[in-house]
């Protein structure tokens, strides 16, 4: 069976702080991801275990590595989803959490609900025994010099992370994480942690976004790549450059990662860059900015 697995750290308008550590990790990532799969790993879990890794790693805008709002404060957003069951997991403006796709995929697991938000999402984040960050002035203390604060607000994605993957027994899983845009206003939600707009995974595709956010919610980008293939019959390719073209027409930047049922590999942007990684079983590991 095939299998297949595309990692971003988010489309940048503008040199990144760490470029050169930032692929490092996508490179040492890509290749664990695909051990995992060829081993027989579930997409579900190989997505979770790495974007994991990208959030504590504090070179991206997820996790360790967001800043703060315009209110000085972190606040974190994931989404998570199964392509076999399309159950689904996200959570939106949490504090304090130390792997926010964990806190997404524990709402899915729990099955009452798709989203949890705000202060409700960090008493289930709690009440999970999820692990908590117990000094954020001091974890949260990356510095973005190469983004000015008050241009934050204007950035389309810079840090954004997610994977998709296909596994051998051919289900497809989708994740995504990040701290949202520089110099947000406080209580702001982009599209990452929206099943369908930032996230997607069904038995055609699993797509995780990155970019201007509210462009992508208005094009519901991520579900976009599924309708494409399934009533347009476009390959993965076209329908994943179709996607991004909705969101260009509103006029937002940024990109997609997708993965298809057949093990092939999208990956368009239309910003600046797009730190990103892929490997299949008829592709090598390649990493590119």
């Amino acid at each position: 069976m095939p299998y297949a697995l595309a990692i971003h750290g988010g489309a940048n308008s503008r040199p990144q702080p760490d470029p050169h550590a930032q692929q490092a990790l996508l490179g040492k990532l890509i290749l664990a991801g695909q051990s995992r799969l060829v081993s027989g790993e579930k997409a579900l879990d190989v997505v979770t275990a790495i974007v994991k890794e990208l959030e504590i790693s504090g070179l991206f805008l997820a996790g360790k590595g967001a800043s703060p709002n315009s209110d000085g404060v972190v606040e974190l957003d994931a989404s998570i989803m199964d392509g076999k069951s399309k159950r689904a997991g996200a959570v939106a403006a949490i504090r304090q959490t130390v792997h926010p796709i964990e806190a997404a995929r524990a709402v899915m697991e729990d099955g009452r609900h798709v989203m949890l938000a705000g202060e409700g999402a960090q008493a289930f984040v709690e009440g999970h025994g999820l692990e908590l960050v117990a000094d954020p002035a001091s974890y949260y203390g990356r510095k973005w010099e190469a983004i000015p604060a008050d241009e934050g607000h204007r950035a389309p994605g810079h840090g954004t992370v997610g994977a998709v993957a296909l596994d051998r027994d051919g289900h497809l899983a989708a994740a995504t994480s990040t701290g949202g845009i520089l110099n947000k206003l406080a209580g702001r939600v982009g599209d990452s942690p929206i099943i369908g707009a930032g996230t997607w995974a069904d038995d055609f595709v699993a797509v995780s976004c990155t970019g201007a956010g509210e462009y992508f919610i208005r094009a519901c980008a991520a579900h976009t790549v599924s309708v494409q293939l399934q009533f347009r019959n476009l390959p993965l390719d076209a329908a994943a450059r179709a996607a991004l073209d909705g969101v260009a027409e509103l006029g937002g930047k940024g990109g997609l990662i997708a993965v298809s049922r057949d093990g092939r590999i999208a990956m368009p942007y239309n910003s600046a860059g797009m730190s990103r990684a892929a490997v299949s079983a008829d592709r090598e590991p390649e990493v590119f900015s």
